[in-house]
């Protein structure tokens, strides 16, 4: 058991990665616009502040070392997407985006790691910092609703990246497993409301690309039939005159 739970914890990481890489496409699109769009800093936000905790309970905890480590990663590719956020962002967007830093990615964890430093011990640290980081894990996982409250409202998934939310599903669901086999519970609850909130993303998009789809066929047999038309003969009323 403990060999196979070692095996799903380094696929997790694997996805983990894979999840944390996900936002390429969405910041390499807002570099070449030189603009943020209607994209969302509070994403990046809530899963820095989820890794700086996660690698915080993986270094406490005897054992945890594939949950530090990855979240560690996690860290430094939060810190590269909130820097290239801020330097495209129209000047609100920057403001709002620094506030939620300071409060959630700086004072936070600042509040968490001295509180239980100093005032608790041994498993009771662990156990609270695990409830903490699976409250905020919950909140990164859901922290895309905002986006998928554009899409129901703009009926396009162009604002909420695929990748994202796919990797989203695929962690949710290893690291459920994971957290099954080392019976964590910690790991289990966020993941496993990870992997339901992934799967309503993915609903989201195949309900709202089908009738984009649908609208390029009729748009498409509609200059068929027009091409159509302009290869029709001369009637013979326009031949006679």
């Amino acid at each position: 058991m403990e060999t196979l739970s070692f095996y799903i914890g380094v696929i997790g990481n694997l996805i983990s990665v894979l999840m944390f890489l996900a936002p390429v496409y969405t910041f390499s699109r807002i570099i070449k616009n030189r603009s943020t769009e209607e994209f969302s800093s509070l994403p990046y936000v809530c899963t820095f502040l989820n890794c700086f905790l996660w690698t915080y309970y993986g270094i406490i905890k005897p054992g945890a070392y594939l949950v530090s480590t990855i979240n560690g990663f996690g860290i430094l590719v939060e810190i590269v997407y909130l820097s290239l956020f801020l330097t495209n962002a129209t000047t609100n967007k920057r403001v709002n985006t620094v506030i939620w830093i300071g409060i959630l990615d700086v004072g936070f964890p600042a509040a968490a790691i001295l509180v239980t430093w100093l005032a608790l011990k041994g498993d009771v640290r662990i156990n609270a910092i695990g409830f903490l980081s699976a409250g905020l894990n919950i909140i990164m996982y859901a922290s895309p609703l905002a986006a998928m409250k554009t899409v129901v409202t703009t009926k396009s998934v162009e604002y909420m990246p695929f990748w994202l939310s796919f990797f989203f599903f695929l962690n949710g669901g290893v690291w459920l497993f994971y957290s099954w086999l080392e019976q964590d519970y910690f790991l289990g609850v966020p993941n496993g409301m990870g992997f339901l909130l992934g799967t309503v993303q993915l609903l989201l998009y195949w309900i709202y690309t089908k009738p984009a789809k649908k609208e390029e066929k009729s748009l498409s047999s509609a200059l068929l039939v027009e091409e159509g038309r302009q290869h029709e003969p001369l009637n013979s009323s326009d031949t006679t005159t």
